[in-house]
């Protein structure tokens, strides 16, 4: 299921194209929506645990350990 999410944020993520190429660094611009499908989980940090998700782009594209404080849902 896809979702519209918006930025909260500037973010630089690291898109995952393929698996063939290398990670290409992007800049995201604080108020961009994009539809996504979201597998989030927990990761440790030095503050505790941080609720992240993975984004998976409608272009097949991905990016990895995005903080839900970032975006926030439109729909």
């Amino acid at each position: 299921m896809y979702h519209t999410i918006e930025f909260a944020e500037p973010l630089t993520v690291d898109l995952e194209i393929s698996r063939k190429h290398p990670l290409e660094r992007v800049s995201i611009r604080k108020g961009t929506r994009v539809r996504v499908q979201i597998k989030p989980h927990v990761v440790e940090s030095d503050d505790g645990p941080t609720e992240v998700a993975d984004l998976f782009f409608e272009d097949g594209s991905a990016t990895r350990d995005v903080p839900f404080a970032c975006f926030s849902f439109v729909d």
